[in-house]
């Protein structure tokens, strides 16, 4: 397979199939501690459809590395919470500027692929010059009287 393609039965690091006692022993942390993170935004597992709790493999990177910012940098919750949502706000930013780069790219690959069919309405070298008319005139110019 190619990429970032998968089979019907491939899971992915988003794939929510840990359950809450399985993600509580797997992140080292309790499971009423996960019940918290949850309701308090930090890190919200996806939902089963009778509600249960699934956690991903990705979520559980998010718990380990909740409790090395509490337990090893002294960070509060809140302070996590910011942290963790700046940190999706760079991510998502970044992948915004890598989609406009290859629009860009793009749009540049377009321009060369114009240029070089000799489109008759532009050419990159040529620039309109405006013909200037040199006078010979001489204007002489008189302070006004009191």
């Amino acid at each position: 397979m190619a990429g970032t393609e998968r089979g019907p039965f491939e899971l992915s690091d988003d794939s929510p199939v840990y359950v809450i006692s399985v993600a509580a022993q797997l992140s080292g942390l309790h499971a009423q501690t996960l019940r918290q993170y949850d309701r308090l935004g930090i890190v919200s597992p996806g939902r089963t459809p009778g509600g249960g709790r699934r956690y991903s493999a990705r979520d559980i990177q998010m718990l380990r590395e909740v409790q090395r910012l509490s337990q090893e940098e002294g960070i509060n919750l809140a302070g996590i919470k910011r942290i963790l949502e700046l940190q999706a706000e760079v991510a998502a930013l970044r992948r915004r500027i890598a989609e406009l780069e290859l629009d860009l790219d793009a749009a540049y690959a377009a321009a060369r692929q114009r240029d070089a069919q000799g489109s008759p309405s532009y050419r990159a070298d040529l620039l309109p010059i405006r013909q200037i008319r040199q006078s010979t005139a001489l204007v002489v110019w008189k302070p006004p009287t009191r």
